[in-house]
């Protein structure tokens, strides 16, 4: 009879803890959400929004990652055409959250997975064609089948898995190789990617959030000439950009549709850090609220 009793009232505590622990949980949650569209309203109103849209299931599940009800590593992808300036808001992230990081010693928040080290080797084809100029002419790597999206995704799968990973390397100076295993990359709680194909059929679904970066056609051709000048294209460089925005058409663009939030190409990038920390600021909050919260 006492077993049972002990049981039974056993049971009812870890009941009784249960409804405690989902209750707090669900408020965190709402808080969280609460907070979050409250920011990123006023953004989106205000005359420089760094957005173009935020689709209406974002905020809840950014909510959802910032108050632990997602227990799993959160993946970001961001692509965008060249010169968009997607490669330059994804160090912008990485940099605010590193920051973030290193004032809180928090460890492993962060994980950065770079598209363009998944180009295929073509060093034999480089050297047989005598120079990389002269191999780019008849091999295009404008394409999503240049690169092996499938092992990206396989490599963002198994980091939000808790398994450490060994990334490509390509050497971008104009070789086309590509050493494999080459990086250490282990499991954190944020896996960021950022490139033209990142949001693609072979790679889109590993990404828990997927952000499209949209630009004038005026502004990004201003950029990518400039860059372009400053790499030596010489005569090449209308052919170039021709490609490039002729695929961009077939292969970038579309990806629009599959983002939850497409930003500003063209916005301050102290604006972008600004939000970024806005969002952090709720998650100071959040932790204080929550410490107090379970000594109760």
């Amino acid at each position: 009879m006492q077993n049972t009793i002990s049981d039974s009232l056993l049971k009812h505590q870890s009941s009784s803890y249960k409804y405690a622990s989902y209750d707090k949980n669900n408020f965190l949650l709402k808080l969280i959400e609460k907070k979050l569209t409250k920011i990123f309203q006023e953004e989106i109103e205000s005359s420089d929004s760094i957005f173009h849209k935020v689709s209406k299931q974002t905020i809840h599940k950014m909510a959802l990652f910032l108050s632990g009800c997602t227990k799993c590593s959160c993946a970001i992808g961001i692509a965008g055409e060249t010169a968009s300036g997607k490669s330059t808001i994804a160090y912008d992230i990485i940099n605010t959250l590193e920051a973030f990081a290193e004032e809180y010693c928090l460890k492993n928040l962060i994980t950065r997975i770079n598209t363009d080290d998944y180009y295929y080797d073509r060093s034999d084809m480089v050297k047989k064609a005598g120079s990389f100029a002269e191999f780019a002419k008849h091999y295009d790597l404008d394409v999503p089948e240049a690169l092996e999206l499938s092992l990206m995704k396989k490599h963002i799968k198994a980091l939000k898995n808790g398994q450490i990973v060994h990334l490509p390397q390509y050497d971008m100076s104009g070789t086309a190789i590509r050493k494999d295993n080459a990086i250490l990359a282990t499991p954190s709680k944020i896996i960021i990617s950022e490139g033209l194909f990142t949001l693609t059929e072979d790679v889109v679904d590993a990404f828990d959030f997927k952000i499209y970066v949209d630009v004038s056609t005026a502004a990004q051709k201003e950029r990518f000439y400039r860059r372009a000048n400053e790499r030596n294209l010489g005569s090449s460089v209308d052919e170039v950009y021709k490609n490039a925005s002729d695929k961009a058409k077939i292969h970038i663009h579309p990806t629009i549709e599959k983002a939850d939030i497409v930003l500003s190409g063209e916005a301050d990038r102290a604006a972008y850090k600004k939000f970024i920390n806005k969002v952090l600021n709720i998650v100071k909050d959040i932790n204080a609220r929550t410490t107090l919260l379970y000594s109760i």
